[in-house]
């Protein structure tokens, strides 16, 4: 499994690097570089875990994960479904529930059976009496399944 993530965080640093020297300063349709492969069932499987922590649906949110995901925010790490599930994620609800987020960028890759979701947001509200007014990212590794269904892997989050 580390190989795969290992191989997919070169592929995309070959993806970046390749598509910078290619296009130099050339102008482009901006929203065509921030919205890539939207259609594919991986970035289905990120919207839907999006949406299930938005509106409390834990149950949802817990069965798109795999058991063994890594899960990387603010220096801490969870190491199963389970356990982020029972603990982080309810705070994570918590929290979400009182924000309108908007999708700044949302890129998606699919490699076979491996896909890398890189993910840009505005969160704005307000959380106990406090404003909220930031920016996120989100990568996110997911693999499919030998039933067919994509599983997330792997989450890093930093704002």
């Amino acid at each position: 499994m580390n190989h795969k993530i290992n191989l997919l965080i070169l592929l995309m640093g070959l993806a970046f690097t390749s598509t910078a020297v290619a296009h130099g300063k050339d102008q482009h349709d901006a929203k065509s570089k921030l919205f890539v492969g939207m259609d594919t069932q991986a970035a289905k499987v990120v919207k839907a875990f999006h949406h299930a922590l938005q509106i409390g649906d834990s149950k949802t949110a817990r069965a798109l994960l795999a058991d063994d995901v890594l899960i990387f925010e603010g220096g801490r790490v969870e190491r199963a479904a389970d356990e982020y599930a029972n603990h982080h994620m309810k705070a994570d609800i918590k929290f979400l529930k009182h924000l309108k987020i908007s999708a700044i960028e949302h890129q998606v890759k699919v490699f076979g059976d491996t896909a890398v979701s890189m993910y840009r947001a505005k969160s704005v509200g307000s959380y106990k009496d406090k404003k909220v007014d930031m920016q996120s990212m989100e990568t996110i590794f997911l693999t499919k399944q030998p039933d067919g269904l994509w599983k997330i892997n792997n989450i890093h989050w930093s704002n």
